[in-house]
């Protein structure tokens, strides 16, 4: 089902005003236009609710880095991963570490739709195609 026009148009507006001075999403500002929203049940408010929750979770998931690795990974080697990623986004970025065996090595690092894979799992499939 695709999500009519005005819904959209009315999402990225609630959207847009609910990003504070960083360009982040401030999930006060966030709770109360849904809060809002739902007590003025505008036409389209289901469509709405979800284009504006749609938004507001691919802008968390730009600030938010997955590291995967075989190993655990030190702290210190963590903290400088933090830094890099963080001048690289120009602002804070939450981190989550997995570790997965089946990498054998190496680390892959997701930052929102960006990734960057050095795992040898990677680098062998890359050879054999």
């Amino acid at each position: 089902m695709q999500i009519p026009k005005e819904a959209r148009r009315k999402a990225r507006s609630l959207f847009d005003s609910s990003l504070d001075s960083t360009g982040r999403p401030n999930s006060e500002t966030s709770l109360r236009i849904v809060d809002l929203l739902v007590k003025s049940s505008p036409r389209h408010t289901l469509q709405i609710l979800r284009e504006f929750t749609r938004l507001v979770r691919l802008e968390l998931n730009k600030h938010h880095a997955v590291v995967e690795s075989a190993v655990p990974i030190d702290e210190s080697t963590l903290t400088a991963i933090l830094k890099s990623l963080e001048k690289r986004d120009g602002g804070s970025v939450t981190l989550e570490t997995k570790v997965d065996p089946s990498l054998i090595g190496g680390s892959r690092i997701r930052l929102g739709s960006e990734v960057w894979d050095s795992t040898l799992v990677s680098r062998l499939n890359a050879l054999a195609s």
